[in-house]
């Protein structure tokens, strides 16, 4: 399945059993229910779905912190590329929220450290604009290019600098020069 073929479909009418049993899903991955939510993975239920906004349970777990539940997911095949309507991946999402135990998860599970939203910004941009230090080498440490642009020309340090995010902004200049 191509990551954005999801928001390509065709509508289908759903009946309000179904529709209900997908919100119960989607809850169980807000809330970190990974217990729940394995017998269903093992029965069938499609690690990749997504919800009216494009977001994979994957993204949600990994968004909301639920570490369990994001490494559910990947065991049973969650695709951690897939991109919810605004083009943001399940790492970039971790990177905000500053969680490095899922961004770690993700990029053992082949998340793509150079990602980057329809903007341009990565989840090292991300973790830069919001002092997140041990993200931000994780990241690096992982290849992240520390030079990329965003679509406004803004690289890393320039985005760490602006947002005051004086540890990182340290941190990327000591890196590039």
């Amino acid at each position: 399945m191509h990551p954005s073929s999801h928001s390509q479909q065709k509508p289908r009418h759903l009946d309000a059993e179904t529709l209900e049993f997908a919100q119960e899903i989607f809850q169980l991955v807000r809330s970190g229910n990974a217990e729940a939510l394995q017998p269903m993975l093992h029965i069938g239920l499609p690690p990749n779905l997504c919800n009216q906004r494009g977001d994979s349970l994957l993204m949600l777990a990994s968004y909301h912190g639920h570490y369990d539940t994001a490494r559910v997911l990947l065991e049973y095949g969650a695709d951690p590329e897939i991109r919810n309507d605004l083009g943001q991946t399940p790492i970039a999402g971790a990177a905000y929220k500053g969680d490095i135990d899922i961004v770690r998860l993700l990029l053992e599970h082949g998340a793509d450290v150079e990602g980057a939203s329809p903007d341009g910004k990565t989840a090292l941009m991300l973790a830069a604009m919001f002092n997140r230090v041990e993200i931000v080498e994780l990241l690096l440490a992982h290849g992240a290019n520390p030079h990329v642009r965003d679509a406004n020309g803004i690289d890393p340090l320039d985005a760490a600098r602006t947002m005051g995010a004086h540890d990182t902004a340290a941190q990327l200049q000591l890196i590039l020069h």
